[in-house]
C-alpha cells in the first residue's frame, strides 16, 4: 500500500509565460509557491480475488478489466505510460476542490507517477516527476496547460522557476528569512468564489493565438524579478500587494473570460474593504481568488465576502511525497492463473441462480441404507 501527497500550488506572477506555445520562443518565468492543502492519492496492487482488475475512486468509482476501459483520463495514460500489467486500486482524496485553480489536476497527475513509481518499486527524483507530468498532461493528454503547475507540485517550496526556449526549466528557491516569508504569508487571503472551471478550456480563449498578446504576457513575466526584488531588497511589503494589482489588470485583457461580472465585484469588494491587490489563481473564468491585504484589515474583508469560503492556509516546502509505505504479500502468480482461466462472472444470490442445484438435490434418488 501506497500514500502519496502532493500539494495545491498559488501563483503570483508570470503566469501564461509558462505555456510552451509562449517560452518556447521567448522564455519564461514565474514566482509562486505551494501551499498546505494536499492532494492525497493511495494505490495498491488489487489483489486477484474480486471481479475487477482495476478499480479507481475519485468523484467516482470505476471497476474495470483493462487500462483501456478506464474514463479518467489521467488515471489512464499514466498507467499506460508506466506499463503497469498488474490490477490496481486508486483513491483520490483532496483539501480543496478540484478545477478551481490551484493546480489540482497537475497535483493529481504528479501525486499518481509518483505512487506507481512507488508501487513498481522505483524512487524518481523531483525533476523526472515534473517532466513526466508535462508529458502526460500536455503531449499525452493534448490539455492546453502550462508548465508550472507540475513543477511546483513535484518540487513544492516558494520558487523562482524560469522556463528556457530550448525547454530546459530551472528551479530556484527563495531564499528569504523566514521572518519575509511570514510577512508575506500573513498578508494573504484565499476566497473560493464558487465557479468552477476547467482550466485548458479558458487557457484555449488565448494561448492558441498567444502571440498576439505578447504586450500583456511580457509585462506579467517582467513582474516576475519586480516582485523578486520588492521581497529581497526588504522594501515595504505593501508594495507586493500593488503589484499584484498591476499583473491582475493584465491577466484580465488577455481574453474575455478570464473574468467576468461575478469575480469583477468580490475582487472591488475585497478592495474598497482594504486589499492593497489580488487576482484569480489560475487561468481564470473563477476558482479562488488571492488578495493582499494587512493582518488588521483582513476581519473587514472576511465580513465584507462572508458569503464566500475563506480558506487560511501557509506556504509548505516538501513537494510531492510518499508518506506511507507498506508492503503486501505477493499474488502475481495468482494473478497470471486468473489471466490464463477466466473465472465465472460475480452475480447476487437468487431463487433463479440456486434453482438448478436445488431440484437436483430434491430429486436425487437416496441410497438404500440404514436409517439415520
Amino acid at each position: 500500500m501506497i500514500i502519496n501527497r502532493t500539494p495545491f500550488r498559488i501563483s503570483f506572477f508570470g503566469g501564461g509565460s509558462d505555456y510552451p506555445a509562449w517560452y518556447r520562443i521567448h522564455g519564461g518565468a514565474v514566482l509562486a509557491t505551494t501551499i498546505n492543502k494536499y492532494c492525497y492519492i493511495s494505490c495498491r496492487y488489487l489483489p486477484p480475488f474480486f471481479e475487477h482488475r482495476i478499480r479507481t475512486v475519485y468523484s467516482k468509482i470505476e471497476s474495470c478489466q483493462t487500462i483501456d476501459e478506464i474514463q479518467h483520463p489521467a488515471i489512464r495514460e499514466v498507467l499506460r505510460y508506466l506499463r503497469v500489467d498488474r490490477g490496481v486500486e486508486i483513491h483520490h482524496d483532496g483539501d480543496l476542490p478540484a478545477r478551481t485553480g490551484l493546480g489540482s489536476s497537475s497535483a493529481f497527475t504528479v501525486g499518481l507517477l509518483h505512487a506507481i513509481h512507488a508501487l513498481k518499486g522505483l524512487m524518481p527524483n523531483r525533476q523526472q516527476l515534473a517532466e513526466e507530468g508535462i508529458h502526460i498532461e500536455q503531449d499525452r493528454l493534448r490539455e492546453t496547460v502550462g508548465s508550472q503547475d507540475q513543477v511546483l507540485a513535484a518540487y513544492g517550496g516558494f520558487n523562482h522557476v524560469t522556463f528556457s526556449t530550448n525547454g530546459s526549466i530551472s528551479v530556484k528557491p527563495m531564499t528569504l528569512s523566514m521572518r519575509r516569508i511570514q510577512e508575506l504569508d500573513s498578508h494573504l487571503m484565499l476566497f473560493f468564489t464558487g465557479i468552477k472551471r476547467t482550466a485548458s478550456n479558458i487557457a484555449d480563449s488565448y494561448v492558441k493565438d498567444v502571440q498576439s498578446k505578447d504586450r500583456q504576457i511580457r509585462l506579467i513575466r517582467d513582474m516576475v524579478e519586480e516582485g523578486i526584488s520588492i521581497l529581497k531588497d526588504g522594501q515595504d511589503i505593501g508594495r507586493f500587494g500593488k503589484l499584484l494589482h498591476e499583473g491582475w489588470q493584465a491577466k484580465r485583457s488577455l481574453s474575455a473570460m478570464v473574468s467576468n461580472a461575478h469575480v469583477e465585484q468580490i475582487y472591488e469588494t475585497a478592495m474598497s474593504a482594504g486589499a492593497l491587490g489580488g487576482k484569480l489563481i489560475g487561468a481564470g473564468g473563477g476558482g479562488f481568488m488571492l488578495f493582499f491585504a494587512s493582518p488588521s484589515l483582513q476581519p473587514r474583508i472576511r465580513e465584507r465576502l462572508k458569503k464566500l469560503i475563506h480558506v487560511p492556509f501557509h506556504f509548505e516546502f516538501s513537494g510531492s511525497q510518499i508518506i506511507f509505505f507498506e508492503p503486501e504479500d505477493d499474488y502475481s502468480d495468482e494473478e497470471k492463473v486468473r489471466a490464463d482461466h477466466p473465472i465465472d462472472g460475480f452475480r447476487e444470490f437468487s431463487d433463479e441462480s440456486t434453482r438448478d442445484v436445488g431440484s437436483s438435490a430434491a430429486h436425487r434418488p437416496r441410497r438404500k441404507g440404514k436409517k439415520t
